[in-house]
């Protein structure tokens, strides 16, 4: 029956805690790619870095790799990295065992990574999603050989893009270096080249604003800054002041911090791509230029349109102050990072629709929008995301779509088609009528912990777009809303960066298993087998946003029909699509009902076995920024409300956004969700008892205040897991044994 099949899903979970791509010739397009890679780092800075990157990596073999970086020629003009074995190997003791040449030292960490994991079972990832697992590694001296002269790995495309414009919020927003250092690191290994890089930049936006140019003041950028958790959102323009005030000791640090990325990325030979001005201003600028054609938009996402928090301010790129505010922005950060790749991302249109669909109007605006960064930077090319064409098709149609892609010089303009993985826009539009693009795959929202993935889709898609006819597609991409999560999903996309053929993913998951593990048991093959099949495969178009009723508990009158199910929905409302069905029978739920009844007790005394989901590391990290009592208090306010309810509610009107950033941490299920839930079964119960209409606007004033104070309190959660995961699974398995275990699986071998 489906449910046994569901918990042998999550049981095995638990236990395991050649098609030519073809070119795209855009001229414009590579002249600037030419001029990029003629300005990276030099050769020897580049190998220093990967070197160093091997030595936090695996120290005990920094004498075993030979980096060399070799030209794009040397590679049939493509990226590159080449595997040999040293010509010195055995001659000497401690000579290189292993050559690894690339066109950068990106190509190099990749080549490296490439070698772990094909030669020694090595599996890199997330330190909270497994780490680095590298004890297959044979000792210096002992490394496997190559079989044959040379391999040759080619970019079939020349981007393998990371992050999203929100990511910094969801997942990076309290980071220090270190954990940055890491990241960096991470990136390297899988091959990324071109990460966003928006770390510090209120910062630049304030010396901006208060040069004697524009000559805005402290407190009129306070109300424009978001807070800490919330700056993705005021970036977009979607809020502003919410969470502030930024304290100045923060946007020094996130300047510095941002200087130190940044001079990493560069070393590795990576293109970080910067931000540009999108149109978005102060309300000040209003009265500095009365004149100024500034719109003020709609609400977003607001409770009764308080204009504290809502309805920003757009500059209509018409105005000659725009070209002078963006050409002023880029121009500083030159001088802030010493210097630019030329890339710059920038969203005007996103989720913000035009005054007019008039194509010639559209045309216009994105001309300028262009030219605001072209007046900085004569080489710059403008990186957009493609949400727009996905999230609002209703009015980005073919004219509309043509007249924004053909605004600036073709070649100019790079998209991120963000969601391909599930909703393509490069089918639906002739490969942006011949305008480079990015594929990319979204996969998560809202930083959610919870296991989702198309591997099939992972290891065709890009495949299909590049060699279909007048594919203009230069890149693949990882546009996460969060990351540590699912780390199987993003292992394949990262090596689809480097693979010129549809991968099977049959044998690419049981060669996954035997790194991850260090060798691939009957009982990992079949339970990876399982999960490929069933939540790595999900087909049915639904978005990786967390809708568990713990999580996100239904804010409802139970007298609606139960079965009548809320679409999914993005942070811009776009309706991803839920088929209003049962996904099991209702006999299959109701025996899993009583399964979970009887572990209610146990579960909620369990203590936690994974330091992957503590809330109090989350809200540590944040207050370990802070450099004085009231930073602290502001900086655990936002970490607090970022993943409970975010933006204005009143005592009985919840944030349209609350759980959207939910997460399945101990600490807040016990002190949040299961409290709320407890409420709201409180309420029902007295409805039935007594007969009456269940009394929703008492259930709803009582858990928006039970909300409101938890994101205020100052309690201190573990940052530790004391639990004992094998003691875990063990008492799993002799409780569900006989349901997991049945004649369709004896290769398990575990009765």
């Amino acid at each position: 029956m489906a449910v046994f099949v569901t918990l042998k899903i999550w049981f095995a979970y638990f236990l395991l805690v050649v098609v030519t791509f073809s070119d795209c010739h855009v001229p414009q397009y590579e002249t600037v790619l030419n001029k990029i890679q003629s300005e990276k780092a030099p050769a020897s800075t580049q190998e220093r870095a990967s070197y160093d990157v091997l030595a936090r990596l695996l120290p005990s073999h920094l004498s075993s790799f030979e980096f060399r970086i070799i030209t794009k020629e040397e590679c049939g003009g493509k990226f590159c990295f080449l595997l040999q074995n040293h010509p010195s190997a055995g001659v000497y003791g401690g000579a290189p065992e292993i050559r690894i040449s690339g066109t950068t030292g990106v190509e190099l960490c990749a080549g490296l990574h490439w070698y772990l994991k094909h030669w020694c079972n090595g599996h890199i990832s997330w330190d909270k999603t497994g780490g680095a697992q590298l004890h297959t590694v044979h000792r210096p001296g002992f490394l496997p050989r190559l079989q044959g002269d040379t391999l040759t790995i080619q970019r079939p495309v020349d981007w393998n893009y990371y992050q999203n414009v929100v990511t910094s919020s969801y997942s990076y927003v309290w980071w220090t270096w270190e954990r940055w250092e890491k990241e960096i690191d991470w990136m390297a290994l899988q091959g990324i080249n071109l990460p966003l890089a928006f770390t510090g930049q209120e910062a630049v936006w304030q010396k901006v604003f208060q040069s004697e140019t524009f000559n805005l003041t402290k407190a009129e950028l306070d109300d424009y800054f978001g807070g800490p958790g919330f700056l993705a959102w005021a970036r977009m323009g979607n809020l502003k002041r919410w969470g502030g005030p930024l304290p100045q000791k923060w946007l020094d640090q996130q300047l510095q911090l941002q200087i130190k990325i940044l001079a990493r990325m560069r070393e590795l030979g990576m293109t970080p791509v910067l931000p540009a001005f999108a149109g978005n201003v102060p309300a000040a600028i209003t009265k500095k230029y009365p004149s100024a054609r500034v719109t003020r938009l709609g609400e977003w996402n607001t409770v009764n349109g308080d204009t504290r928090y809502c309805c920003t301010f757009l500059l209509d790129p018409k105005d000659p102050l725009f070209v002078d505010i963006g050409k002023a922005f880029i121009l500083q950060q030159i001088k802030e990072y010493g210097g630019t790749q030329h890339i710059y991302n920038c969203d005007t249109f996103n989720e913000n629709q035009p005054p007019t669909d008039d194509p010639s109007y559209i045309s216009a605006l994105g001309s300028i929008v262009y030219e605001a960064m072209s007046a900085a930077d004569q080489d710059a090319i403008w990186l957009m995301q493609g949400w727009l064409f996905a999230s609002d098709d209703k009015f980005w149609k073919p004219p509309q779509m043509k007249a924004l892609l053909h605004s600036v010089p073709v070649g100019r303009m790079v998209v991120l088609d963000l969601f391909a993985d599930v909703k393509p826009m490069w089918s639906r539009s002739d490969h942006f009528y011949g305008v480079p693009y990015i594929w990319c795959m979204l996969h998560n929202f809202g930083g959610n912990v919870e296991m989702y993935g198309r591997l099939d889709v992972v290891a065709t898609a890009p495949i299909q777009a590049v060699t279909s006819s007048n594919s203009t597609m230069v890149g693949v991409g990882m546009c996460m809303e969060g990351i540590e999560q699912n780390p199987v999903v993003y292992d394949l996309m990262a090596e689809m960066a480097f693979h010129n053929a549809t991968v099977v993913v049959e044998d690419w998951i049981e060669e996954y298993a035997r790194r991850r593990y260090g060798e691939l048991t009957a009982g990992a093959r079949i339970a990876w087998k399982m999960l490929h099949e069933s939540i790595y495969n999900c087909s049915d178009g639904i978005a990786d946003h967390n809708g568990d009723v713990i999580v996100e508990f239904p804010d409802i009158d139970p007298k609606r029909s139960l079965f009548q199910i809320r679409p999914r929905q993005s942070l811009g409302q776009q309706i991803l699509g839920h088929p209003q069905h049962i996904w099991y029978s209702p006999q299959d739920a109701a025996v899993a009902l009583q399964y979970l009844l009887s572990s209610a007790d146990a579960l909620g005394l369990s203590k936690p076995y994974s330091e992957e989901f503590l809330l109090g590391t989350w809200l540590e990290s944040a207050k370990d920024l802070a450099t004085s009592d009231e930073e602290r208090k502001l900086y655990e306010w936002n970490a607090r409300t970022q993943i409970t309810m975010w933006f204005d509610n009143t005592l009985d009107k919840p944030s349209p956004l609350h759980d959207y950033a939910n997460k399945m941490w101990s600490g807040l299920t016990r002190d949040y969700y299961l409290p709320r839930a407890s409420i709201y079964i409180k309420y029902l119960k007295q409805s039935l008892h007594e007969n009456t209409s269940f009394a929703f606007q008492e259930w709803r004033r009582e858990w928006i205040a039970l909300t409101n104070e938890w994101q205020v309190a100052s309690n201190l959660y573990p940052t530790v897991a004391k639990g004992d995961a094998l003691e875990i699974a063990t008492t799993l398995y002799e409780k569900y044994a006989d349901l997991i275990v049945d004649d369709q699986t004896p290769e398990l071998g575990i009765r």
